[in-house]
């Protein structure tokens, strides 16, 4: 699955159009997983690529947080529900939205969710 590796964010945008297509069959009509099982670092990395994410440690510890919470409760997190399971696992001072947008821009629970394989959250747009 080597193919499914992010290009570094000096990609041009063609490239990481390319990587768009590459995950296009894998995913949903929404651009979600379809199969939140078939999840694998190298497809998080492409999806991070295609969101503009660099991913990080940090970045990482969510990540498995996300499909941690959806493993427990067979949904992803709406932005609530996720800093309040991230305050209860690392703490308040990663447990809140500044420090979750800080990482996945926009909406940490829809980018978020979608570089860990996970459904599109219900309440995201």
């Amino acid at each position: 699955m080597t193919d499914l590796i992010s290009e570094p964010d000096d990609a041009s945008p063609a490239k990481r159009d390319t990587q768009c297509i590459q995950l296009e069959p894998l995913c949903d009509d929404k651009g979600f997983l379809s199969d939140w099982q078939s999840w694998t670092p190298e497809i998080a990395q492409a999806f991070a690529g295609a969101e503009g994410v660099q991913l990080t440690e940090a970045h990482w510890e969510i990540i498995y947080l996300l499909r941690e919470f959806y493993c427990t409760y067979e949904s992803s997190p709406a932005n609530r529900a996720l800093v309040k399971f991230v305050a209860k696992h690392l703490g308040k001072e990663r447990g809140n939205s500044l420090y979750l947008l800080s990482l996945f821009h926009t909406s940490p629970a829809r980018v978020g969710s979608r570089i860990a394989g996970l459904p599109k959250p219900k309440n995201c747009l």
